[in-house]
């Protein structure tokens, strides 16, 4: 199971990223590389992962070209998420004190001009006072808002605008004009002598104030993956030369032997070669019933070991095991972009340039035909679109719902490939299914035995013979018996007699099992057990005819018995509106006979795999969108056709690589909560985009002083900064409602799909 792309890739952390301008900027800088397959920058944890051979250097260089900083992440994933946590924590403390500051300084401000009203130099000492007041806040600009000046200085070198320009053009516009009016005064009317300076360091500290509960909220937004890296042990015991050593994970290599203890993780993936114990394997695959392992029995790295110790051999180490691909794979698709998005980065893309056209054309209608004070109004408005504006919680409408829906996915063992298949999977109309290993067991079983007399002491004399044939029914009638610990008996003259059964001497008697040509091959008359095995037959189990010392014995039925939650799987599926048609590479009527037990009404059989895939085809020509959902090496062409491809996590590599949603466990509830999950994440994404747009729509017009003539005041600044401020922490807060999310299969009460 992989999702590690065949040529190699390389994670940058980012620096000065904030907004999907950024992103989009950094991602075609990138694009020009040589050598770069791929470029995906993850605004949630402000990293850059790059696919190809491009050199290192080459992609910092472009980068920085960008008006960005980048180096290279060289530590493991787990220490990577805990310096980015440590990273967090020491920003949003620092975000918090700058707020601290400058509301420590506006508020007062803003208090006294609401209480006096009095924000006004018509005198000396006047000019004086809020000289003083303006240098105060001249060093909250530097040291609690540098970072806005100094990220729009080098947007503005690279001929580009962000966040922090309109950021920093607001504040810093709105500084400036009220030095004028401390130094100049008499260059103004008397009207428009009134100072801003509350404005500026209020605007500073509600951006700051908003942006450190952006940080906290969006920390919990990778918490899925912070519970996967938990599950990742630090040391293993390793057995080496007949004792038994502690040593980092890091040290363990494939073919080393390893104790495992009761209550003790999984530190690598292996095979057991002594001992049993249950293994709790519900952080992989979401099923909460225990495993049992013995020897031959493969272990996963991050499961629980329960009550056994057992010793295995591990396989794969490091990044190949599969808790380490799972991770990768989730962080791949929590970075990768869903089709709704380009929506955003389009905007995004020419909301600056244009909100800065909008600014400058409401200043000058305001200065030309707007009342007196006509500079103070010009300034108020120009200042209050430039900041209301900003686009932050347009740029983080979508990355965060997809970051916290693939989490959130990992957790239930549905791991999605890439933010596209998360959008599609909402479409679906149509589920195709592969029969054998996905609405079946998968393996042959004994499912009836009619008999003459002794129905265990014939089954004993038919497992005894077909223990000297490879055919697949013959495993499950050999099993029957050791499940019942019945003594396999002397085999002599065993014959496999082509299309039509086996013949031999069982402890001296001649036993024979095949079809009814074989019966009447041998001269023995099969009675009434014909009419038996037709209805055997006709649900769906392959009958096959006894006979002992020439005379009919019995009749004994063997199936691919169905899921036990396939029923129940199937009208989840058909009350979300999805149309199941079932494939197999099986007969029409054993087909049917499973379709009819679980209701699905449309059946394709005899198929090969490119008839698989074609039917697939057909449906999309007509309109159908089409998930399809398979195990085998045989659906691998349907899975990779279809819309949306859904491997089941007990089948092979190729079909898990051809899938665009892997679920962890054998059962079709995963694709039931794939879709649930999709709907949800879809609906919490459009629910951002609507809030982020109707709040620019809404804003920069109020911002611009539509309404002035109806209530005759203006927005102000500081009501600006900080409904821009706390718009991406509503985005972020919203996004992280996702994560109350719960399949309903898990409870009947649960509403957590409404998210």
């Amino acid at each position: 199971m992989s999702d590690i792309p065949s040529s190699p890739t390389r994670t940058f952390q980012l620096q000065g990223v904030s907004c999907a301008g950024c992103v989009k900027k950094i991602e075609s800088a990138l694009s020009g590389v040589a050598g770069v397959d791929d470029a995906r920058v993850n605004l949630g944890d402000k990293t850059l992962v790059v696919r190809g051979d491009a050199d290192p250097q080459a992609c910092i260089q472009a980068v920085e070209s960008a008006g960005y900083g980048a180096e290279p992440v060289r530590s493991s994933a787990r220490e990577l998420r805990e310096q980015q946590r440590q990273d967090e924590e020491n920003h949003y403390r620092h975000l918090l004190w700058r707020a601290g500051i400058a509301l420590g300084v506006g508020l007062p401000l803003m208090i006294w001009g609401l209480v006096t009203g009095e924000m006004s130099v018509h005198n000396s000492f006047q000019q004086l006072a809020w000289g003083a007041v303006g240098l105060v806040t001249l060093a909250i600009l530097i040291f609690c808002g540098g970072h806005f000046y100094t990220g729009a200085w080098r947007a503005f070198r690279h001929h580009s605008a962000t966040m922090d320009t309109l950021v920093a053009l607001g504040t810093g516009t709105a500084w400036l004009f009220s030095m004028l009016v401390v130094l100049l005064p008499q260059v103004l009317p008397e009207s428009a002598r009134h100072v801003y300076f509350e404005a500026s360091a209020m605007i500073i500290g509600l951006i700051n104030l908003g942006q450190a509960l952006e940080v906290r909220a969006r920390g919990k937004t990778s918490a899925a993956v912070e519970k996967l890296l938990e599950l990742q042990d630090t040391s293993a015991r390793v057995i080496r030369d007949g004792e038994e050593v502690d040593i980092p994970i890091e040290q363990v290599q494939a073919g080393d032997k390893l104790r495992v203890r009761p209550g003790e993780k999984i530190p690598v993936d292996g095979s057991v070669v002594e001992g049993e114990s249950l293994v709790d394997e519900s952080m992989l695959t979401g099923e909460p019933v225990p495993v049992k392992k013995a020897a031959g029995d493969g272990l996963s790295a991050g499961t629980l070991n329960k009550n056994g110790s057992l010793v295995f051999t591990a396989e794969k180490v490091g990044a190949d095991t599969r808790l380490s691909q799972i991770i990768q794979m989730v962080k791949n698709a929590q970075s990768s972009r869903v089709p709704i998005a380009r929506l955003a980065d389009t905007i995004s893309a020419v909301f600056v340039p244009s909100v800065m056209i909008i600014a400058v054309i409401a200043a000058l209608v305001w200065y030309n035909w707007g009342p007196d004070p006509k500079i103070a109004h010009m300034l108020v408005v120009l200042t209050s679109v430039l900041i209301i504006a900003c686009p932050c919680a347009l740029g983080l409408a979508t990355p965060m719902s997809v970051m916290v829906g693939v989490g959130k996915g990992a957790e239930n063992g549905v791991l999605v490939r890439n933010g596209k298949a998360l959008q599609q999977a909402t479409d679906l109309d149509t589920l195709v299914v592969d029969k054998t290993g996905t609405l079946t067991e998968g393996a042959p079983k004994l499912t009836d035995i009619e008999s003459e007399g002794d129905g265990d002491a014939l089954l004993q004399q038919l497992a005894s013979l077909e223990s000297r044939s490879e055919h697949p029914l013959a495993e499950a009638i050999v099993a029957a018996a050791k499940e019942k610990n019945l003594p396999l008996g002397e085999v002599n003259n065993f014959e496999a007699i082509t299309a039509h059964g086996v013949s031999g001497e069982v402890d001296g008697k001649k036993v024979l099992l095949g079809n009814r040509k074989l019966m009447q091959r041998e001269g023995i008359e099969t009675g009434q057990w014909p009419e038996k095995a037709e209805t055997l037959a006709a649900q769906g189990r392959t009958a096959m005819y006894a006979a002992v010392d020439g005379a009919m014995a019995g009749v004994i039925a063997v199936a691919d018995p169905i899921r036990k939650d396939a029923q129940a799987a199937v009208k989840r599926l058909q009350e979300l509106g999805l149309r199941i048609e079932m494939l197999t590479g099986d007969n029409q009527a054993t087909a049917e006979a499973v379709a009819r037990q679980l209701g699905i009404e449309h059946v394709h059989a005899d198929l090969l795999p490119e008839d698989k895939e074609k039917i697939v085809a057909d449906l999309q020509k007509g309109g159908a969108k089409v998930g399809m959902a398979g195990d085998g090496i045989n659906d691998a062409p349907a899975l990779a056709r279809a819309d949306v491809g859904f491997a089941i996590g007990a089948g092979t590599d190729v079909a898990i690589e051809s899938a665009d949603v892997t679920l962890m466990r054998s059962s079709l509830h995963g694709v039931a909560d794939a879709v649930e999950l999709s709907r949800a994440t879809l609906r919490n994404i459009k629910q951002n985009l609507f809030g982020a747009f109707i709040y620019n729509t809404l804003g920069i017009p109020i911002a611009a002083g539509v309404l002035y003539p109806v209530t005759g005041t203006l927005l102000s600044p500081v009501i600006a900064g900080a409904a821009m401020a706390f718009s991406s922490v509503t985005v972020v807060s919203n996004a992280n409602r996702l994560r109350l999310f719960k399949p309903s299969h898990d409870s009947a009460k649960s509403n957590g799909g409404d998210a």
